[in-house]
């Protein structure tokens, strides 16, 4: 069942285009890769997928619905609620615990604090940091942040979730335990994913992967 439909996505900064016409479907409960080049517009789309960027043309539908004629408050929760991000860089708040970073996408919906404690404790338990929980950002190893970071993105259920290189701060050993993770969540949740990534090895295991050259599809 088709779960996000972008087409003919085009963006430009100044005289320089980044996204010439780019188009892409992903699935239900799918893992797809994108690749490229540097420069050959990969974060851009993701931005725009996660409606962080507006396209300058091309239409974009997520779960049927076009966050783009959304308002901006409106867009703001649409993007809490159905998007979720795991960047490179992990982006925990320091100063907070691996739950307390967790919680925060819930919290800042206005979601009950006991039911979001509740679903972050399942999380981190699901992905093996129960008995990290209430340590800090500098106590967790750097797999250990990124782990938090994935369950901080799943904590409101989101429809898909965006992963900018994920791995690509991590060692090989760490690197193998974040994949491994993404095609469990996959296979035990639903999860749909759409991964930038330099790394052939998870870009070979993903379902499907979508290739850009120049600002658009090379396949």
């Amino acid at each position: 069942m088709q779960l996000l439909l972008a087409q003919n996505l085009t963006k430009s900064y100044g005289p320089l285009a980044a996204l010439k016409s780019v188009s892409l479907e992903v699935a239900q409960a799918e893992v797809v890769s994108i690749v490229g080049p540097s420069g050959a517009g990969k974060t851009t789309l993701l931005q725009i997928l996660g409606t962080l960027e507006q396209p300058d043309g091309g239409t974009m539908l997520l779960e049927g619905q076009d966050p783009f004629a959304l308002n901006p408050v409106d867009l703001a929760r649409f993007r809490n609620q159905k998007i979720g991000f795991v960047f490179q860089f992990h982006n925990l708040l320091p100063e907070f615990t691996a739950l307390e970073n967790v919680c925060m996408p819930g919290l800042l919906a206005g979601q009950a604090q006991g039911q979001v404690e509740k679903r972050a404790k399942e999380l981190l338990d699901l992905l093996g940091l129960g008995a990290r929980m209430h340590h800090g950002g500098a106590q967790l190893s750097g797999g250990e942040q990124q782990r938090v970071a994935v369950a901080r993105a799943m904590l409101n259920k989101p429809a898909l979730i965006l992963a900018d290189e994920p791995s690509g701060n991590l060692d090989s050993e760490n690197a193998d335990q974040l994949h491994d993770l993404f095609f469990k969540l996959r296979a035990d949740l639903g999860q749909a994913f759409i991964i930038v990534t330099h790394n052939p090895a998870l870009a070979n295991r993903c379902d499907r992967t979508i290739r850009l050259r120049d600002g658009r599809n090379e396949n």
